[in-house]
């Protein structure tokens, strides 16, 4: 059998593939169409979010049987084609949570004290130090949009800096959580009352654009928003507006609608803004543990027909369940 690996894995996920006598073909850098042409006789597929998983990829894959995402998201996969054509497709759901969690609260503590800006200003000859006054996070108030596994890691790790901590998620309940720890609410109480946001919510069709401008004009002038999770939660032209006309304090975006970004998006000029090219899951701990966790998935898969993290259902038999 043949797997496909489109994007950057560990060797010690190569070396599952291959002790399972896969023949493995190895293509992080090559094009788009060279993917599309590899694809087309393949049993299995491992993507991280580099690779678009197209429909018309999908359905010219004539053998394909499984997609294994290295990481989270799957927004850069059509899964109803998959679907439509019998192909599982699973992602890695608990490895790169730790590592999404640090890096928003290192984005939240690189905006609060303008380290970049800092740092620039030195590496030019200045020294900036009276006009980069910056803010504790010492009981100001985080607003948490998004209550799963990276949302709570990222509470643990802010209240040991006294923060406080509103919480939303249209899928939690207030019974979930000690309310003297975190106070589940509306999104525009959240929104109106945070010093601080972070978005831990995945990308669809109810979260997009979900900060707009109109939004993102009804938080605190004085707050900062945070986004490690997905670009598009947050319509990019809109916070370069709001950043631009000190409707808010300022933004960390790691993520973006289009990657990798290009001159012309707007948020590369725009005021008050930290940004990082797509570093959530960049560790070396996340990378070995989501190459050997999608590795396995998909060996497993192939060789025994056994599921595990399915994103969907596109088989008949559920005995493969057991």
């Amino acid at each position: 059998m043949k797997v496909l690996v489109s994007d950057p894995i560990t060797e010690a996920g190569m070396a599952i593939l291959k002790e399972a006598d896969f023949d493995v073909i190895y293509l992080p850098d090559s094009s788009a169409d060279e993917k599309a042409d590899a694809c087309k006789d393949v049993h299995g597929w491992v993507v991280r979010s580099g690779t678009q998983a197209t429909a018309d990829m999908i359905n010219n894959a004539d053998n394909l049987q499984v997609i294994g995402r290295a990481g989270v998201g799957t927004d850069n996969i059509d899964i109803a084609a998959a679907t439509r054509k019998g192909i599982v497709v699973m992602n890695t759901p608990n490895v790169n949570t730790i590592s999404a969690a640090e890096h928003t609260v290192a984005m939240m503590l690189a905006l609060s004290r303008n380290i970049p800006v800092g740092h620039g200003g030195i590496m030019k000859g200045q020294w900036n130090r009276n006009a980069l006054v910056g803010t504790e996070l010492r009981n100001k108030i985080l607003g948490v949009v998004g209550l799963g596994k990276i949302g709570r890691e990222v509470i643990q790790r802010c209240r040991s800096f006294n923060m406080n901590i509103l919480g939303f998620d249209p899928f939690i309940s207030q019974d979930m959580f000690n309310e003297a720890e975190v106070k589940v609410v509306d999104i525009e109480t959240l929104t109106a009352e945070s010093d601080f946001i972070t978005l831990h919510v995945p990308f669809n069709d109810s979260t997009k654009d979900l900060f707009n401008f109109d939004r993102l004009c009804r938080m605190k002038n004085s707050a900062r928003i945070i986004n490690v999770a997905r670009g598009g939660i947050i319509n990019e032209a809109d916070l370069a507006k709001a950043l631009n006309e000190d409707k808010i304090a300022g933004a960390a975006i790691d993520v973006f609608i289009s990657e990798p970004i290009g001159e012309d998006n707007p948020l590369v000029n725009a005021k008050n803004i930290v940004l990082t090219p797509h570093l959530g899951a960049s560790t070396l701990e996340a990378k070995e543990g989501v190459s050997l966790a999608v590795c396995e998935q998909v060996r497993d898969y192939l060789l025994h027909e056994k599921l595990a993290n399915a994103i969907n259902m596109p088989v008949s038999d559920l005995a493969k369940l057991k």
